[in-house]
């Protein structure tokens, strides 16, 4: 039963990475779903699938933090997405969050000071 919620934790945190992630990629510029899934493969040199990205996606976007349209490019459609007021909220709010002591927590963490 522990790892089972172990696992869930880890499982949710990854995906709200992700989020927050995706949203701070696609706010740097307009992207398509493809070009946010190489950022993505860039900035953490792990590979995405479109099953995963897509749906988050798709999420961000229902919630209103980044509103897709659809563009036609000879015979293909593909659509990109721009961050909303709303994402540019959240970033800014996720970036005030970073500047309090939370950041020095994090950077310890990060350098294994957790062990």
């Amino acid at each position: 039963m522990t790892e089972m919620l172990e696992e869930e934790i880890l499982r949710d945190m990854i995906r709200n990475i992700s989020k927050l992630a995706i949203l701070w990629i696609i706010s740097r510029k307009t992207q398509s779903g493809y070009s946010v899934i190489k950022e993505m493969e860039r900035i953490t040199n792990q590979h995405f699938r479109p099953g995963i990205i897509y749906p988050l996606l798709y999420k961000l976007e229902e919630r209103g933090f980044i509103s897709g349209q659809w563009v036609q490019k000879g015979r293909r459609q593909t659509k990109y997405y721009n961050v909303t007021e709303k994402g540019k909220e959240v970033l800014s709010r996720v970036g005030n969050l970073f500047e309090l002591p939370l950041k020095d927590a994090l950077q310890d963490f990060l350098n294994g000071e957790h062990r």
